[in-house]
Order: structure tokens, then C-alpha cells, then sequence
């Protein structure tokens, strides 16, 4: 930690204190239940955990891309659907925070900084995922603002959100599609159930819908049309705090694999003894210091304001791959008491799969990458 500034170890030892004393009630909830607990948020308030992106005028830490990253990380060694619940809120007011005017940021910020209220992102669609073009969401010019219809899969805290940015169609004239849309902001969108995953439960994933809802033309974020590249842009700080969790939770699967190797006996010796326990063990590892590594490295281009979409790509799809081993890995050292839910491995192993699919699939990562290379070349 010597390299890191005040700030950056005040938010990790928060995250740390977190988990210490708080975790563990709201793990059991979210995964007996699949139950958001409506005391989460204000909880994180208190440890500063909510807000932390926020400048300080709007009720945050004003933490660069490195600090949150540190905290996301730390969480998700515990809790990875804790972690993702400030990711997500991250990715929807972070365009706040980019693009929002003053009045914006004013009314909408401060209360998600208090735990008051939470934000969702409202970008996938049944036909727009990938292919984010592609959406079918439209905000129709009306004489006062927009009429919003359409509808949204997959949005973390969507059974919960009081409000969402929302990415929808607001020139149907546009020559080509992305150029005619616009993030808005909505309230009083229709909130589905909360779906059932096969991870990160208790996040209140579901659907949100839109039945010509009226949205004030003064709650378009930054400049009307222009959402997708707004969008697009964003990316890059979500892709590094997707391999944060990443790396938190393959080093959470270390740390079970550490343990549970140093007590269970076989053939009367420990099985940390055996050589191919501690391969397995060596190899987790060398996977999470380099994700670590990649992960840093791009969190720290970024608040330099450096160039850093093909880091952010590696250090996500490197870091994902590698929370997905180190699960699988960690399960494969507890044996049969590994697939047994009183284990946390089992938790962990659910939970590393969507790592390699949100925030844009490994395989749209590869390709950002391979653009990269070969433009240099």
C-alpha cells in the first residue's frame, strides 16, 4: 500500500471494514432469497462506499479510477454481487458525472451518495446487446419533451431503481442509427421482478419498461443525440472496474483454496502437502497478480488521461478469464465439499461466469484489442 495515495487507502481500509463487520448478513440474504436488502445502500453510505466517484460538492469522495478500483476489488474478494451493485452504479451515474449539467448532478447525485436512492443503466435490449446499434427503444419528440416507450433486459437494480439512464432513439430520421439517439434521464419507468440468475443473486436484476412515458426535454444528459458516443466512451471506466471485481474475486477463491488446503487431511497429511495441490495453487496466483497487474495499469492510464481502451480490454477480459479459473480451481481443491452451497467456493464459481459476459463479451474485448494492434501496425 505504500504506493497508493491517502485517499486510495482510506477507501480500501473502508471496503476492508466493510466486509469485516457487514458483509456476511447481507451475503446471506441476497443468496438464500434472492432479495435485494433495502438497507444495503445505506449502509455503504456509512463506510463512504456509495458515492465514492462523486466530487464532494455532490456528497462523495471524489476518488479517481485507481481508488475505485481498490474498493471494488476488496468487496468482491468477499461479496462479488456487493461489488457489482457499485459497479452498476458507477456505470449510469458515472455519465452523470461526465456529461450532466450542474442542475442534473445536484438533484440526481447527492441522494445515491446517502444511500437515499439508486440509480439503473438502461442499455440492453432482447435485440441490443452486442449489438448496441441495434435498440428499439424510442423517445418521441413531443412539444414539451419526450414520449419513452420500449423496454430493457437485464438491468441490475432495475426491481429497485428510483430512477435510470436510459439510452433510447431520438431522431427515427437519423442516416444511421447510432447517431440519433440519447441517454436520458427517467423516472417513473416500470420496474419488473427481480429474475432469477444463476449468480450474483440479490441484486434486483430485472427488466424495466416504458409505455409512453413523459420525460421532460431539460432530463436529456449531455447533448441530444449524441447518447451512443457518450456511451461508448464510458465503456473503458466500466471494463477496468469489471476486471476490479474480477480480481477480487479470484483472489476471494485463493483465499478459500488457502484455507480450506491448510486444514483437510488425506492419506493422513495435509493436502497442501501435495505437490499438485500447490501447482494448482501456484497457478492461481501467478493468474491474479497479473490481472492485478493489467487491472492497475489501466486504472492508472486512465486517471492520468492517457489512452487506455485496448488496457481497459485486456485488463478485463485477462482478469475475467482469470476469476473463472481461479473459481474453478479453488472447487476443484475443496473436492465434493466444494460443490456444497455452505461452501463459499460454490458461491464464487456461480458468480465468476457473467464476469466474461457484461460490460461487453471476451469476445468483443478480442476484437477492440485486435483493432488496436493492428491500426499500430
Amino acid at each position: 500500500m505504500e504506493d497508493f495515495t491517502a485517499e486510495q487507502r482510506e477507501i480500501l481500509d473502508a471496503a476492508r471494514r466493510f466486509n469485516a463487520a457487514e458483509a456476511a448478513r447481507f451475503i446471506d440474504l441476497m443468496e438464500s432469497q434472492n432479495r435485494f436488502p433495502p438497507e444495503l445502500p445505506r449502509v455503504l453510505a456509512q463506510y463512504g462506499l456509495m458515492g465514492m466517484r462523486f466530487p464532494r460538492e455532490y456528497g462523495g469522495s471524489g476518488l479517481d479510477a485507481m481508488g475505485a478500483a481498490l474498493a471494488i476489488e476488496e468487496l468482491a474478494r468477499v461479496s462479488p454481487a456487493i461489488a457489482d451493485v457499485i459497479l452498476c452504479l458507477h456505470a449510469g451515474t458515472g455519465l452523470l458525472l461526465a456529461y450532466a449539467n450542474a442542475e442534473q448532478k445536484a438533484r440526481f447525485l447527492p441522494p445515491v451518495a446517502r444511500g437515499e436512492r439508486l440509480s439503473a443503466y438502461g442499455l440492453t435490449e432482447r435485440e441490443a446487446g452486442s449489438d448496441l446499434a441495434a435498440l428499439r427503444t424510442v423517445a418521441q419528440p413531443t412539444s414539451d419533451g419526450f414520449a419513452l416507450r420500449g423496454a430493457k433486459i437485464f438491468i441490475t437494480l432495475g426491481a429497485v431503481a428510483d430512477f435510470a439512464v436510459v439510452l433510447a432513439r431520438t431522431n427515427l430520421d437519423a442516416e444511421k442509427p447510432h447517431r440519433g439517439m440519447s441517454l436520458l434521464l427517467v423516472e417513473g419507468h416500470n420496474r419488473g421482478k427481480p429474475q432469477e440468475f444463476m449468480g450474483l443473486r440479490g441484486t434486483a436484476v430485472a427488466g424495466i419498461s416504458f409505455n409512453n412515458l413523459v420525460v421532460p426535454r431539460q432530463n436529456i444528459v449531455g447533448v441530444e443525440n449524441e447518447g451512443f458516443k457518450q456511451v461508448m466512451k464510458s465503456l473503458d471506466g466500466g471494463r477496468i472496474e469489471v476486471a476490479a471485481l474480477s480480481v477480487g474475486l479470484a483472489q476471494g477463491a485463493l483465499d478459500e483454496a488457502v484455507k480450506y488446503a491448510r486444514q483437510r487431511k488425506q492419506f493422513g497429511r495435509r493436502i497442501a502437502d501435495f505437490q499438485g495441490i500447490q501447482f494448482l495453487l501456484a497457478d492461481m496466483q501467478t493468474r491474479i497478480d497479473a490481472a492485478r497487474g493489467l487491472t492497475y495499469r489501466a486504472a492508472c492510464l486512465r486517471d492520468a488521461g492517457r489512452p487506455h481502451s485496448r488496457e481497459a480490454s485486456q485488463a478485463k477480459l485477462f482478469a475475467s478469464e482469470a476469476a473463472l479459473q481461479c473459481a474453478s480451481d479453488a472447487l476443484q481443491i475443496h473436492g465434493g465439499y466444494g460443490y456444497w452451497k455452505k461452501f463459499a467456493v460454490e458461491r464464487l464459481f456461480r458468480d465468476a461466469k457473467i464476469t466474461q459476459i457484461f460490460e461487453g463479451t471476451n469476445q468483443i474485448q478480442r476484437i477492440v484489442i485486435a483493432r488496436s494492434v493492428l491500426e499500430e501496425g
